[in-house]
């Protein structure tokens, strides 16, 4: 078995302000942000196409879905506690993104920005936040608690775009 790489640091920091409810972990991969929101007691939605190396247990739902496919967003309707989205993007879930956040939930959204293309992968532009791109994403639905759009040495140096921001 492999070892599960950590947990956002950005993830890691705002988890605390979350009291209770349902997390959606979404684009999940291994799903390490969901068993972190497990572990602090969350019941926790973890969406993905390859859902290979989830294995299901108490407070877990686990969705197979492609989300690029074109087929319809598997969870309208549903509101969360917290939407996390690590290392994804695909900008055509960004207004199903924010409607899921429920009334005093949280968006934690952490991934890669214009500029990461000196350090490798991703870089294509399609796959890069530009700068405000979050902000823009969030305005007049989301209250920003916090935002980051730069340079980080952990887990290896990036450009990240970086946003906490919560339904009121």
């Amino acid at each position: 078995m492999t070892k599960m790489q950590a947990t956002s640091p950005w993830i890691d920091r705002f988890a605390p302000l979350l009291t209770g409810g349902e997390v959606l972990d979404l684009a999940c991969g291994g799903g390490r942000h969901s068993h972190y929101f497990l572990e602090r007691g969350h019941g926790v939605t973890a969406v993905d196409r390859d859902i290979s190396k989830l294995s299901p247990r108490d407070g877990l739902e686990i969705i197979h879905h492609d989300l690029e496919d074109g087929r319809p967003w598997p969870l309208a309707g549903r509101r969360f506690a917290a939407v996390v989205v690590v290392n994804y993007l695909h900008r055509p879930l960004f207004q199903h993104l924010v409607a899921a956040v429920a009334p005093g939930g949280m968006l934690l959204y952490d991934t890669f920005a214009m500029g990461n293309e000196a350090f490798g992968r991703p870089s294509n532009p399609d796959f890069l936040l530009r700068p405000g791109e979050l902000t823009a994403c969030v305005a007049g639905a989301l209250e920003v608690v916090d935002y980051f759009h730069g340079r980080v040495e952990t887990p290896k140096p990036a450009i990240k775009q970086q946003i906490c921001a919560r339904r009121k």
